[in-house]
């Protein structure tokens, strides 16, 4: 079913494919849908053995929803940031997860960095500027390229498969990755607003694909 809606959706021209320098702006996904996301375009060479993913979200969602979905035709949770219920922040590689518990503040922007890397199984989830306690998960593992990125949703098959009751509500902004694990001190430069080359998604040259209603706006953080 949500194949042939993204067909359709193609043959109407309700989305349009972009490359754009995105500083300064957010997507805003302002309702609760199972059809509203942004796909995203990786420059990937090689499989992954390591990375960062960066980005700021701001949402007052008390249920469970996807940030960030990077799924292969083999594994649809090669990568997943996911927000539970509980408060807890789920990060999946390969399949398998482990949980965070940052602490609980009022709604406002925050900050994520997820890092992992094959040759320690070492992960990390940073939130505005600090980090939770390591932890480890699929330690020798590699991540496939042909993949399928996405904001807004959980991926349960490539490219598809959505729930709308996982799905994103608020603003995603200045989503940068890179293939390798930054240092404390070049995560917390990225958090300060500084720009560090990254080499699979670039916010500032980023290529996208909007589906459904998502928009373009100011992002609400400095």
């Amino acid at each position: 079913m949500e194949k042939l809606l993204l067909c359709f959706l193609l043959s109407i021209g309700l989305f349009s494919a972009s490359e754009a320098d995105l500083n300064g702006q957010a997507f805003v996904f302002p309702t609760q849908s199972a059809v509203s996301f942004v796909s995203l375009t990786a420059q990937l060479k090689r499989p992954l053995r390591a990375f960062t993913v960066c980005l700021y979200a701001y949402s007052d969602l008390t249920r469970a929803y996807s940030l960030f979905s990077y799924a292969t035709r083999t594994v649809d949770n090669e990568i997943l940031l996911y927000k539970e219920k509980t408060g807890e922040y789920s990060l999946t590689v390969g399949g398998a997860g482990v949980n965070f518990r940052p602490p609980v503040r009022p709604p406002a922007p925050l900050h994520f960095c997820m890092t992992w890397e094959s040759a320690s199984g070492i992960t990390e989830l940073w939130v505005d500027g600090k980090p939770m306690v390591r932890k480890s998960l699929k330690k020798g593992y590699s991540l496939g390229t042909d993949a399928s990125i996405i904001l807004g949703q959980e991926q349960d098959s490539f490219g598809g498969k959505f729930d709308e009751e996982q799905s994103f509500v608020g603003d995603i902004g200045d989503v940068n990755m890179w293939d390798f694990v930054l240092s404390p001190d070049e995560i917390n430069f990225v958090y300060a607003g500084g720009t560090f080359s990254p080499n699979v998604l670039d916010w500032q040259t980023l290529k996208y694909e909007v589906f459904g209603e998502v928009f373009i706006k100011p992002r609400l953080w400095p």
